[in-house]
């Protein structure tokens, strides 16, 4: 793969970068409405806001335990919820050309999808042809961090309206209803850190929680990441991460497990054991896009 004198440049900010912001209170709703909290199982119905539409119904639960997240595949099939999910955004007029994120500093442009918004300026050791659709659909969301993806941030700073930018957010409005309002997404990317000094994966659950069912009341799938550190020693984020999409029947990208083949599991030997390599960027890029390119395939003819 080429590499630029940039790119380079960049690897020596992300070393040096990504320490986390400070972490607010637990945050409040910065407006009225409520997020409605979504299925519980998969045997809950779900009725499309289109009262044409058919009512979905999953009698049959097949779904991996999240106790066994490590087996769980890297790319996630398309349950009944995430349907109901995207048909009510078309209903509600998302774009179904937009996707966001909602991360921490290694889910900025530089690192993570931006260059597939630059094909003509990158070479892949892989073939990527099968994906180049995909890409051309979700053009221009690729090199673009939006207002809920920053340096620093952790699971609870997207939920903070002391995090938005207020050069462009309204006032109130917390970095994820900032992006949602003006990038009206059907997919959002959730990968969130979270400094394990003393803080407790049911906290992180809160968080996350809170985002999950705010993303679902806006119309647009979220898409769960597994991490590839292991900090806290135990796995418990993961597991949590994963306990999550169970219950809401979500998708979850399986970023670990794809990281396991690389060298040191996907992570920067010369760090503090959470940042990835090098080597892991591209891979990480190209295992999201899989996952983007085969949900987008199932959901488009919705």
């Amino acid at each position: 793969m080429r590499k630029t004198k940039l790119e380079f440049f960049l690897f020596l900010v992300l070393f040096a970068a990504c320490a986390p912001a400070a972490e607010p209170n637990m945050p409040q709703a910065a407006h009225t409405e409520t997020a409605p909290t979504a299925p519980a199982s998969p045997t809950a119905t779900v009725t499309p806001t289109n009262p044409s539409a058919d009512i979905i119904t999953v009698t049959e639960d097949t779904r991996m335990d999240p106790e066994d997240w490590m087996e769980w595949p890297i790319i996630p099939e398309v349950s009944a919820t995430t349907r109901a999910i995207y048909r009510e955004g078309l209903a509600m007029g998302k774009n179904p050309q937009a996707f966001s994120k909602v991360g921490d500093c290694q889910n900025l442009k530089e690192y993570f999808l931006g260059r597939f918004d630059h094909l003509d300026l990158y070479e892949y050791e892989w073939d990527i042809t099968p994906y180049v659709d995909t890409i051309e659909h979700f053009t221009g969301n690729f090199d673009r961090d939006g207002q809920a993806a920053k340096f620093g941030f952790t699971a609870a700073s997207p939920l903070s309206q002391l995090q938005a930018d207020p050069e462009v957010c309204l006032p109130g409005e917390t970095p994820l209803e900032c992006e949602l309002r003006m990038h009206q997404p059907t997919f959002v990317i959730i990968s969130l850190e979270f400094p394990f000094n003393g803080r407790t994966p049911q906290l992180y659950t809160t968080y996350i929680r809170q985002i999950i069912d705010y993303t679902i009341s806006q119309g647009a799938v979220p898409i769960l990441a597994t991490k590839a550190d292991n900090v806290e020693g135990d796995h418990a984020i993961n597991r949590a991460i994963a306990a999550l999409a169970y219950e809401y029947d979500i998708p979850l990208w399986n970023w670990w497990r794809a990281a396991q083949p690389l060298g040191d599991h996907g992570i920067d030997p010369y760090r503090d054991g959470f940042h990835i390599s090098q080597q892991a960027w591209a891979e990480r890029s190209k295992t999201c896009l899989m996952v983007l390119d085969h949900l987008w395939k199932e959901l488009r003819e919705e």
